[in-house]
């Protein structure tokens, strides 16, 4: 069975669709922009806190589940058309 999974410690996913959705013991975490939760802004002015704040979103996705991205192996794959 499916769960959706949501945290307020990650931005509201934008769109119809979840933050994450955990199948068994797979967590698949759905595209995350590097958005502060605390202030719905882009945070930073440069790519690397940008990415420290993608990267602390799907961290706090992950461990509102009891998760962790240091114990668990993670898989990312990017879609680009």
């Amino acid at each position: 069975m499916n769960k959706a999974l949501h945290t307020d410690n990650a931005p509201a996913a934008i769109g119809p669709y979840s933050q994450a959705v955990q199948a068994e013991k797979t967590i698949y975490v759905s595209g995350q922009l590097p958005v502060d939760p605390a202030t719905g802004e882009f945070a930073g002015e440069d790519i690397k806190a940008q990415t420290k704040q993608s990267l602390t979103n799907i961290k706090n996705i992950l461990e509102s589940e009891g998760y962790s991205m240091a114990e668990h192996p993670c898989i990312c794959r990017s879609r680009y058309e």
